[in-house]
């Protein structure tokens, strides 16, 4: 297995995205991709240059074998991988009737990736990394998905890696009493933690930026980077409290994956040790490119790509000759 900065865990899917805005009702041509935010992430970091660690269980069939293949062809270390005959790879359908009104269909109930135990970890390929990303997507799969999460963290904190925690709230997949239980406790475990406001709103009960980012911190001890579409981010740390600002984008095609940019953005400057609003903003301009191109990973970009969208316009041209 090689040396991984980075370890993360969830499942991703087989994702299937129309090319034509209408109901799914009326769509006969469906693209196959994948979609998962923890490989979202992995991926995300494997393009700005950094060695990363993904697991998950995959279903022993065409369609596990076709996410692993695509993981490990951008780069990312998928080696720590198990396939089970006991359950099918989960499928994602999106339904896209305008840029705005995005639906999102899961078939993962019981699937592969739910059915995965904490004992399929490897403690000395995880001991290895220095950060670990976890979301809240994973715990909310299944109790065992829950159990390997805290599995994970719990050999994070034996080895001091940095733990980075998104909540990535989906309520489709478990109750409101639960999730704000988990997330919290979560949160609680976490060195950094990278909510939405509304995310937030919902773990704290709080309405502003400041007073959630303050409750999540834990009064300073963790480092919160709140994620606030349009208007960037707000910092919230031991040392600093600050707005950084997002960058506009023309268009909206797709707007799945652009927390998952943000977060790869993140993890990145904390592993180059950057002062944070240089990796906030670095990070606000990856989801602002994630969310004009279809797709989970399409938008993801590579180190100088994003240095490049991030100078002024008139450094930018049009068209690349």
């Amino acid at each position: 297995m090689s040396q991984i900065d980075v370890f993360t865990l969830g499942e991703t899917m087989v994702l299937f995205q129309p090319d034509q805005m209408a109901p799914l009702d009326y769509v006969s041509h469906f693209p196959k991709k994948i979609g998962g935010a923890e490989s979202n992430v992995a991926i995300g970091l494997a393009r700005l240059g950094h060695q990363v660690g993904w697991f998950s269980q995959l279903g022993d069939d065409p369609f596990g074998r076709y996410v692993l293949k695509t993981i490990r062809g951008e780069g990312v270390d998928v080696s720590s991988c198990q396939f089970t005959n006991e359950a099918p790879t989960g499928l994602l359908f999106k339904e896209q009737l305008s840029p705005e009104d995005l639906n999102v269909y899961y078939y993962r109930q019981n699937s592969a990736a739910s059915l995965m135990k904490p004992e399929q970890l490897n403690l000395e390929y995880i001991s290895q990394a220095k950060v670990l990303h976890v979301t809240g997507i994973t715990p909310a799969l299944s109790e065992t998905g829950y159990q390997t999460v805290m599995k994970a963290i719990e050999i994070a904190k034996e080895h001091g890696l940095k733990i980075v925690f998104d909540p990535n709230l989906r309520l489709k997949l478990w109750s409101k009493e639960k999730a704000k239980q988990v997330l919290n406790e979560i949160a609680d475990q976490a060195d950094v933690i990278l909510p939405g406001l509304d995310e937030g709103q919902f773990m704290t009960g709080l309405e502003s930026a400041q007073e959630v980012a303050e409750s999540l911190s834990h009064h300073g001890d963790k480092t919160v980077i709140m994620k606030l579409g349009s208007n960037g981010a707000y910092i919230h740390s031991k040392d600093e409290q600050a707005y950084v600002e997002g960058f506009p984008v023309k268009q909206v095609v797709d707007p799945v994956g652009a927390g998952d940019g943000f977060a790869a953005g993140v993890i990145s400057g904390l592993l180059k040790d950057e002062p944070l609003q240089t990796v906030v903003r670095r990070a606000n301009a990856i989801g602002a490119m994630v969310v004009g191109m279809k797709g989970d990973i399409e938008g993801l970009p590579t180190l100088s790509a994003v240095e490049r969208f991030m100078k002024p316009d008139d450094e930018n041209r049009d068209v690349k000759r």
